[in-house]
């Protein structure tokens, strides 16, 4: 499938039972609800942009009970959520781009043996959120601009793991309603000390790993969130390719 689909007051896309699809080369922007792939096997998505799919129950993309899904080098630029995985196995989401989404990823915890690599995650309200404490995916390679740790050794990568999951946002996943509290000090304050002493984000979401610079420009989108700089880890953690501070 490859075309064009905007403005629905819905769905811009929704396919259920269908297996074996593929979805190349489209444009996704300014629906409803977004796209949504349920109850299907083998899906394959790649070189598509999902744009400005706003709302309280909007999605870039949204995948529901899929097994086996290959997410490759799309966009997904200024949507309430980027991509929402509920139930997914063996999902491999690979160098794709996430700008200034309000969650660039909520990965539920009944998703198992999902793979990020290579993405990039910038100017994201949050770059990742989970309901549960049992993660059972990984992250390897990918940039964060939210990074703040340092390069010793001058190879590009960062030396320091990356968190990708904020204490504020487990806290906005069991209690919507705080998200007025979201630009307060007392938030800057609590994700700087789990961030220091990570006690709270699961463990599942602790380790070392490395990461590129992205690999292509990102796409702009209409509003541009905080840049800082990323890092990674395994299991939710990995380190991100160093640039800026770090570079240096």
């Amino acid at each position: 499938m490859s075309d064009t689909t905007a403005f629905n007051m819905r769905y811009g896309l929704h396919f259920m039972f269908s297996h074996r699809d593929s979805y190349t080369h489209n444009l996704f922007h300014d629906n409803g609800a977004g796209v949504a792939v349920m109850f299907t096997q083998e899906v394959t998505m790649t070189d598509n942009q999902f744009l400005r799919n706003r709302g309280a129950s909007s999605y870039g993309l949204l995948l529901k009970e899929i097994n086996d899904a290959h997410i490759e080098r799309n966009t997904f630029a200024d949507n309430t959520v980027g991509i929402l995985l509920d139930g997914c196995n063996r999902a491999t989401v690979i160098d794709n781009h996430f700008n200034a989404n309000g969650w660039a990823v909520k990965l539920f915890a009944n998703s198992t043996a999902t793979r990020f690599e290579g993405n990039s995650f910038s100017g994201n309200t949050f770059d990742m959120t989970t309901n549960g404490d049992l993660v059972l995916s990984t992250l390897k390679g990918n940039y964060w601009d939210r990074y703040r740790g340092y390069d010793l050794d001058r190879d590009g990568r960062g030396d320091v793991p990356h968190r990708p999951l904020s204490v504020f946002a487990l806290v906005t996943e069991r209690m919507p309603y705080a998200m007025v509290l979201s630009r307060s000090l007392m938030v800057n304050l609590l994700d700087q000390s789990e961030r220091l002493v990570p006690t709270l984000t699961p463990k599942a979401l602790g380790g070392h790993s490395t990461l590129d610079a992205p690999a292509r420009p990102v796409a702009t989108a209409s509003h541009a969130r905080r840049p800082w700089i990323g890092s990674c880890s395994k299991g939710w953690a990995s380190a991100t390719h160093a640039s800026g501070p770090c570079a240096r």
